[in-house]
């Protein structure tokens, strides 16, 4: 069974529009999908429509930022009800966030003779929760740089002129809003992270703690040695393995949308976690 658990949209950090992802998914016989931009839901119910039409289950969902011990980590919440209260509130409390981040940059960039004003307001302007990969683009767009790795390495990633650091929710506080908006919360991709074997272990361990029930396990772009520790990390804290692509666009081959990944042995499928009419 084809199934891709994280996946974005132009609704965030993606280039296609939440119709054309499911679209590109029935293409390449995704059986169940969900769509989990940073930080919104804006594109779900255009996405449940498409998948209606291509007979493609549907799984809603939302990638959220937090933080824990003073670094940004993600949290994928699946199943979570769209406009549920307290997930709205926090959609907003973190676009708010994003855009004053995306602003701060700008101001930078500004320093170091670029037109950061402009950069901001025209990211700005292709989404309400813009991130650093909307900035990069643009600049791009404008031939300041050559491509999008390239304006991480110059201008917006760690130490670089435009970095900007952000203050985003506790990861406690993430875990009880996805819970409570009826979903399953899923560490993402924890093998990026910048964390020594044993800190990952106590990550895992406190966000278990925590409600969380779920790790990216079969993520594609995953090497050998990272699969393997992520399956370990799985089994000893008693987390469902979930799949997927990270998929932002096409073209990039390390994370095609729909990549069939096989669970290791001995590691629960997050499926079983999720409502049977998801399932």
């Amino acid at each position: 069974m084809r199934i891709d658990l994280h996946t974005h949209s132009r609704c965030s950090d993606g280039t296609l529009s939440p119709a054309e992802l499911v679209a590109l998914a029935a293409d390449r016989a995704v059986q169940i999908l969900a769509l989990t931009d940073h930080d919104t839901m804006a594109g779900c119910a255009e996405a449940q429509a498409a998948c209606d039409r291509h007979g493609i289950q549907f799984v809603p969902g939302i990638e959220l930022t937090c933080e824990w011990r003073g670094r940004e980590i993600h949290v994928v919440g699946l199943g979570v009800q769209p406009g549920h209260t307290l997930l709205a509130a926090t959609c907003d409390d973190l676009a708010r966030r994003r855009v004053a981040r995306l602003q701060a940059i700008g101001e930078r960039l500004a320093r170091h003779g670029l037109d950061g004003a402009g950069l901001a307001r025209d990211a700005l302007a292709e989404c309400a929760t813009p991130t650093r990969m909307h900035l990069a683009r643009q600049m791009v767009r404008r031939g300041m740089v050559a491509s999008v790795g390239a304006a991480f390495d110059r201008w917006l990633g760690h130490g670089k002129p435009g970095a900007v650091r952000s203050e985003w929710p506790p990861l406690q506080a993430t875990v009880d809003c996805i819970v409570s908006a009826g979903g399953v919360a899923v560490l993402a991709h924890a093998h990026r992270y910048a964390l020594s074997p044993g800190v990952l272990r106590e990550l895992c361990a406190q966000f278990k703690e925590l409600g969380g029930a779920g790790l990216e396990v079969s993520l594609a772009g995953t090497g050998p040695g990272d699969a393997h520790r992520l399956a370990a990390l799985a089994r000893r804290f008693a987390l469902a393995g979930s799949v997927g692509s990270d998929f932002h666009e096409p073209g990039i081959p390390w994370r095609p949308l729909g990549r069939f990944v096989k669970l290791p042995e001995g590691v629960m499928p997050l499926l079983e976690l999720l409502p049977r009419r998801m399932a």
